[in-house]
């Protein structure tokens, strides 16, 4: 049978994580200086007038750069358990860790074949 005493901590931690930043937000409203001038509505506020159009297109290969990167940068951080635990989970885990790691390859390669790790 479940007890509820049993999640108090878990309680005071869910209270607390909601109270701290609630109070910075009141916090910081109250004692941030309110000053509404033409530089502070302006488009950038690095002293330089904005020329030209805010919109820049950009190439699509920067975002397929950075999405890669993302991809195996994360997808990475999935082999972490599986070597904190391989001495338990014995070698059908490894199997499907190399597995794992051979997909990763084949996306990099095939990634790589499509030009989407070039920078220029």
């Amino acid at each position: 049978m479940f007890l509820l005493y049993e999640y108090d901590i878990f309680w005071a931690f869910l209270i607390i994580s909601s109270v701290i930043p609630i109070l910075a937000f009141l916090i910081s409203g109250i004692l941030a200086p309110i000053s509404k001038g033409p530089e502070k509505l302006s488009s950038y506020e690095s002293g330089i007038e904005p020329i030209g159009d805010a919109w820049l297109q950009f190439r699509i290969r920067y975002y397929m750069f950075a999405l890669v990167f993302v991809v195996f940068d994360v997808e990475t951080v999935f082999l972490y358990p599986w070597a904190m635990s391989f001495d338990v989970l014995g070698v059908s885990v490894f199997i499907e860790a190399f597995i794992f790691v051979l997909i990763l390859i084949v996306g990099l390669v095939y990634a790589w074949r499509k030009g989407a790790l070039e920078w220029s």
